[in-house]
């Protein structure tokens, strides 16, 4: 045999080798470790985080300890097996639901409506418990419609691990000091009883029923704050309070009134006293979850239909014509067509424009818009109450400058977890090109703005800020907290049997 014929020959083995050292190499990355495996989330204790649904996640992992690339939803075997409805002798009925983030990750979540003796929730990995499962729950397991406040308010910030008073929360609290409602409440009912143009309830908690009288024309939205507040008053027994809400969008405060107001709102500005809480859509997507929403936080990751490397290099964006700054959008899209998918889905700011700005299309599922790499948290009338979800989604967020923002904007970090522009959005053109160039930083950024909605957005996180609120409000107000009159008793609309004889010692367990 020649040379030649030797060295080819000795080449050939050596690419054969090469290429099934690669394959062994990738097969292994995709293969499933149990022992690197991460199970976590409040789910798994359903006897002390009772929610509408309960949920956790899983992390699957190879044994280099690396997040498996790809669909891990046909590897894992999951089951929740409930004990006896504690009213009849039949077994407690679970509805649960898998989400699949890709990326090798699960969010399992479930609901429960009647309360079992106990639960025992089954992870397995071909036909192997991984983690601690099964997670055997030998207590009473209640539903998110029972009343039993077996806890007071700061119990239950603890046994949720709700940690420390968000900073946001203390810095709206602070230029009030004390607070005096003796003093205050007719002020605040003076100032804003305007029923054209202004919408708000005044709110009491008494011996932990909850009662409320509203002023204005539109206060439909008291349902939202009616819900959350109903919702924890079935979970501890609250302090007698006091406290009006703002049932608009636009902070009521304002720094040039003659007086501060402590006013509790859905969205702040830079001009305004408002003390901020969760928006009305992201705690209707807590309360609502596995109900009657589509979208919510959880919902958001398990619909991503790409990975990242697949998502299309273009800033997508639908909404209404709110504000001039969305339609200079519009103006710019059709200048660099090539970055952008934008247009506007229906006018009422701006009608006599649509001919200019037009024509409109139609709303597009949100589910849809994780199809593409970039999102872009604009203002509408105020700040856009879409971002937890477009965070949520792993694409990446570009959010211009405003004077308005949601409680939890000033723990969000630029070029961290989003990119920041201009509000006028003159240097955004230059921000996605940045992004296009500089494709392995930007996927870094949306994995960190998908991770911090991970890390603060979720229905326990928001369960947790109304809670704080709540508990802060307790130590600042000093007048007599008193029923008043014209107020109704806001009843719990779907209160379920349960027995609470016994649930003390879960309390003293913890």
């Amino acid at each position: 045999m020649n040379k030649k014929k030797v060295k080819l020959k000795g080449n050939l083995l050596n690419l054969l080798v090469f290429f099934s050292t690669l394959t062994l190499a990738a097969l292994k990355d995709h293969k499933v470790d149990p022992g690197m495996t991460q199970i976590w989330g409040p789910g798994l204790q359903p006897q002390k985080f009772v929610m509408p649904a309960r949920y956790f996640f899983i992390q699957a992992r190879n044994s280099n300890n690396k997040s498996i690339p790809h669909s891990i939803q046909d590897d894992f075997q999951i089951s929740i097996e409930a004990g006896k409805n504690q009213f009849s002798e039949r077994p407690c009925r679970v509805w649960p639901n898998i989400l699949d983030r890709k990326g090798g990750s699960l969010i399992v979540r479930y609901k429960l409506e009647e309360q079992c003796s106990h639960l025992t929730i089954n992870i397995k990995h071909e036909n192997k418990h991984v983690g601690s499962s099964p997670y055997v729950i030998n207590e009473n397991v209640l539903p998110e419609d029972c009343y039993c406040p077996r806890n007071d308010l700061q119990d239950l910030l603890d046994s949720w691990q709700c940690g420390s008073i968000p900073k946001q929360l203390l810095s709206d609290l602070e230029p009030f000091g004390t607070i005096d409602w003796s003093v205050m409440r007719e002020k605040v009912i003076k100032q804003f009883h305007k029923p054209h143009s202004v919408s708000i309830c005044h709110y009491v908690i008494k011996n932990n029923k909850l009662y409320r009288k509203c002023y204005g024309k539109y206060v439909d939205f008291n349902t939202f704050s009616d819900s959350i507040l109903l919702s924890i008053i079935r979970k501890a027994k609250l302090p007698d309070l006091e406290f009006f809400i703002n049932l608009g969008d636009w902070p009521l405060s304002l720094k040039h009134l003659n007086e501060k107001y402590p006013i509790l709102s859905w969205c702040g500005s830079t001009d305004s006293f408002d003390i901020v809480m969760p928006t009305y859509e992201l705690t209707q997507a807590s309360l609502e979850n596995m109900g009657r929403v589509m979208l919510d936080m959880l919902s958001v990751q398990g619909n991503v239909e790409l990975p990242w490397e697949e998502r299309e290099p273009k800033l997508f964006w639908r909404g209404r014509d709110s504000n001039q700054y969305r339609l200079d959008l519009i103006t710019m899209a059709r200048e660099v067509p090539d970055l952008f998918n934008v247009s506007l889905t229906n006018f009422f700011f701006y009608r006599d424009k649509e001919d200019i700005y037009g024509p409109k299309t139609d709303h597009v599922s949100f589910f849809k818009f994780s199809n593409y790499k970039y999102q872009l948290a604009i203002d509408g009338t105020v700040a856009p109450y879409r971002t937890p979800f477009l965070l949520g989604g792993g694409s990446l967020v570009f959010k211009p400058h405003s004077k308005y923002y949601e409680y939890f904007y000033n723990d969000l970090v630029p070029n961290t977890h989003y990119i920041p522009v201009k509000t006028d959005l003159t240097d955004l053109v230059d921000k996605l090109l940045w992004a296009k160039k500089h494709d392995r930083e930007a996927k870094i950024i949306a994995e960190n703005g998908r991770q911090f909605a991970n890390e603060n957005l979720l229905p326990q996180h928001i369960f947790c800020y109304h809670m704080h609120l709540l508990n802060e409000l307790n130590k600042r107000i000093v007048s007599k907290v008193e029923i008043l009159e014209g107020m109704e008793v806001v009843s719990h609309k779907k209160d379920v049997p349960c027995d609470c004889v016994g649930l003390e010692k879960a309390k003293d367990e913890l």
